[in-house]
């Protein structure tokens, strides 16, 4: 019974989840080669992104002497390019899971439909809604930041990396950015859920209990900000223009992956691509509960983690009201 699935759910994973072996005692080498494989290869979501990344530099992406200068065409470039990848990411995701419906319900964790109606919905339907930040507000500020990054890159305000002087930091920095991603994310999350910026800022991406691929950008543009500023580290970390492209496109297209509502893309009756994180779709329906991800074991060591187990769901209640009684 302690191990038992959490009830209320269409489809959950093995269970309970488990963070990191990095974070584990006794080390155990080959789980920790393991869970590197699982998250890079062979078809994974980053290794899709670091392809997307490189396709951008070179084809798609001015090049450093234009941008030194602030100039409408180039910032445009850019900010279409941007449009066009989130709205291929998600809309090619909603379309695949939801308008079409192709894989059914396999795979599913909520067997709710997405919501098309709501007063709290901005434009009056969750959907609607979502597209309206992701794409007004989320692609804007986004684009803004690689605005200013290749800016700043180009003048010698941040520090370029190239692949000529350090090849073997070049390539690490790739497997190093989600880790950064990961310690990052929980301590912004958890500062949203302070009750005064949840209220006014985090509440909007909130909206969502049920979530699908257009959820995950879907914020106040106050968290976007705040959220795709994970790319500062940079004036301090020297990147080259591909990492700054893969750390961005990284953030933003992921978060409508991770947000699907599926566990993946089936194919040939196999989960062939990892796309939605449980873990992530049990703190929008509990709230109070999985901050971060199991990259870093944050919420392991401050009691929100939950692994989704009917025991853990039990010490997720009671800790939700020990906080409203606090």
């Amino acid at each position: 019974m302690t191990n038992a699935p959490l009830k209320g759910w269409h489809h959950t994973p093995d269970v309970p989840l488990k963070v990191s072996p990095f974070f584990t005692w006794p080390l155990r080498p080959f789980d920790m080669l393991a869970w590197v494989w699982n998250s890079w290869f062979l078809i994974t979501e980053r290794l899709i992104i670091v392809g997307i990344a490189l396709v951008s530099f070179y084809w798609f992406q001015p090049p450093l002497d234009e941008t030194k200068t602030l100039a409408f065409g180039w910032i445009a470039e850019m900010f279409i390019r941007n449009l066009v990848l989130m709205s291929a990411v998600a809309g090619g995701l909603h379309l695949y899971f939801y308008t079409f419906t192709k894989q059914g319900q396999r795979l599913k964790y909520d067997p709710r439909p997405l919501m098309k109606n709501g007063k709290q919905f901005t434009l009056g339907g969750q959907i609607r809604d979502n597209m309206f930040w992701t794409l007004a507000s989320g692609v804007t500020i986004w684009t803004a930041y690689e605005v200013l990054m290749f800016w700043a890159m180009a003048n010698g305000y941040a520090p370029m990396l190239t692949w000529a002087a350090h090849p073997v930091w070049f390539v690490a920095l790739f497997f190093v950015i989600p880790v950064w991603e990961s310690f990052y994310f929980y301590w912004i999350h958890r500062f949203l859920h302070i009750p005064f910026f949840y209220k006014h800022v985090h509440a909007l991406h909130h909206r969502n209990i049920n979530v699908g691929p257009w959820s995950g950008l879907s914020m106040h543009p106050v968290e976007h900000v705040i959220f795709l500023g994970s790319v500062m580290v940079h004036w301090v970390v020297a990147a080259h223009p591909v990492h700054i492209l893969y750390h961005l496109q990284y953030y933003a297209l992921t978060a409508a992956t991770t947000h699907t509502g599926f566990e993946g893309l089936i194919f040939k009756d196999e989960n062939r691509l990892k796309l939605g994180t449980f873990h992530h779709q049990m703190h929008h329906r509990y709230f109070e509960c999985n901050y971060g991800s199991l990259e870093l074991p944050w919420d392991k060591l401050f009691g929100s983690f939950h692994d989704g187990t009917q025991a853990a769901g039990e010490r997720i209640k009671a800790r939700r009201a020990r906080m409203s009684q606090s």
